[in-house]
């Protein structure tokens, strides 16, 4: 039996999304006992500079910090890198480019999982910062599947995502946090929304799948269980991090 891969993550961004996505990466193993479990490297700097605001020309490059941030788990051997923080994945394809072992794309795998747990669906509300809205993630890889991301409007987005996720950030107490995520989704499902994609990782802290009438899509989730495949050798590798060689799965 071949040994199981070990899984890297670059995260602090923030921590408790971090922490979140390791509680997934175990409740996606399938253990009995200890020793079933995955070896999983957790590097977590919350020093790297925020993205939305790099992205939009008000603050540092967080790209020299998150190589070395990643040349910190390839020294600690870790064979695979995820990264538990959307927006970071503005600088997806430099940093792979940049270190030797493969980077699971959150979004690509996404968008794998959406198509086929999802057949039905076409457009989905994206709950994200303001950094991935201007970098069309979700909308690189998603339009060309035939899919239609609304976005909430530009006062909703201000007052009340980017207030819901920075206050999850700053640790405050989470009940305002959660109002203002669901507002926000409400506001979403008044679009024609079929589904809700919590597209920062701060988001499944405060909305979870159940609590709208539609579905609330995962990616941290999604993240989690492929890098679970990948560890116990169920999947393959990611390759060299083009994005059509998630275009082209599914």
């Amino acid at each position: 039996m071949a040994i199981p891969k070990m899984i890297g993550v670059l995260g602090g961004m923030g921590p408790a999304a971090t922490a979140d996505f390791y509680q997934k990466i175990i409740r996606a193993t399938p253990a009995k006992v200890d020793q079933d479990h995955l070896k999983v490297l957790i590097f977590s700097n919350p020093q790297v500079p925020d993205r939305t605001a790099a992205i939009q020309g008000e603050g540092p490059d967080p790209l020299p910090i998150l190589v070395a941030g990643a040349e910190v788990l390839i020294q600690g051997g870790a064979d695979l890198i995820t990264i538990p923080c959307v927006t970071a994945h503005h600088y997806y394809d430099a940093l792979q480019r940049a270190i030797s072992v493969p980077i699971l794309h959150l979004v690509g795998e996404t968008v794998t999982a959406v198509v086929g747990e999802y057949p039905g669906l076409r457009r989905l509300g994206l709950l994200a910062t303001t950094g991935t809205l201007q970098s069309r993630l979700f909308e690189h890889y998603f339009d060309p599947r035939g899919f239609t991301i609304l976005r909430p409007d530009p006062m909703v987005q201000d007052s009340t995502v980017m207030e819901a996720i920075y206050a999850v950030k700053h640790g405050e107490p989470l009940e305002r946090a959660r109002r203002l995520i669901h507002e926000a989704a409400r506001h979403l499902q008044g679009q024609g929304a079929e589904a809700i994609l919590a597209g920062c990782t701060e988001v499944p802290l405060i909305l979870q799948d159940g609590d709208l009438p539609v579905p609330v899509i995962d990616p941290t989730w999604i993240l989690a269980q492929a890098a679970v495949r990948w560890a116990l050798g169920q999947d393959r590798p990611p390759g060299p991090a083009s994005q059509r060689c998630y275009k082209d799965r599914g």
